[in-house]
């Protein structure tokens, strides 16, 4: 049984159909997020001809061990930046033997915001093998840690989407 929301599960069913009938592998990194956007593709059944892997990097260390995200970056615009979330969905791509990466980034809260970066800002990044990039800073708001999550994992399978239609 699932816990994601109808929508979520609709997305990645799409997801799954679609890019399992062309062949097309997907890799996640992601940090906020927590591994729900992997989650909500491997609940469709058929998901192993297309999740290839993916990446939990809570951490900076993380990040920079697993996806080759540079120290300088993090230390010079943060976590959550859009440098960061570029370096990360790059490195889940060459890292993986995925078509297609998702990378996201960001405050959930309730806790760990400020003023520049408040508590609902994320960064996401998709990238494509063959060179398509989309990068998305989205602001969700204080609206609670689980609707800045799911909103987040929407907001991914949309730019997979996006990404492989482009």
């Amino acid at each position: 049984m699932s816990h994601f929301p109808d929508d979520i599960l609709a997305l990645a069913r799409g997801i799954i159909t679609d890019f399992a009938a062309r062949g097309r592998m997907v890799a996640t990194a992601e940090s906020c997020t927590g591994g729900l956007i992997a989650g909500a593709l491997t609940d469709i059944p058929g998901s192993s001809a297309v999740v290839d892997r993916g990446f939990v990097t809570y951490t900076n260390t993380a990040k920079m061990e697993m996806l080759g995200v540079q120290e300088q970056t993090l230390a010079q615009f943060g976590a959550v930046s859009k440098e960061t979330a570029l370096q990360m969905v790059h490195g889940a791509l060459f890292r993986s033997h995925a078509d297609l990466a998702v990378a996201v980034t960001g405050i959930a809260g309730p806790g760990g915001g400020s003023t520049d970066k408040p508590v609902g800002l994320v960064h996401l990044a998709a990238k494509a093998r063959t060179g398509g990039l989309i990068h998305r800073e989205m602001r969700y708001g204080d609206i609670g840690r689980d609707k800045v999550r799911l909103a987040t994992v929407r907001t991914a399978l949309d730019m997979l989407i996006a990404l492989d239609q482009a």
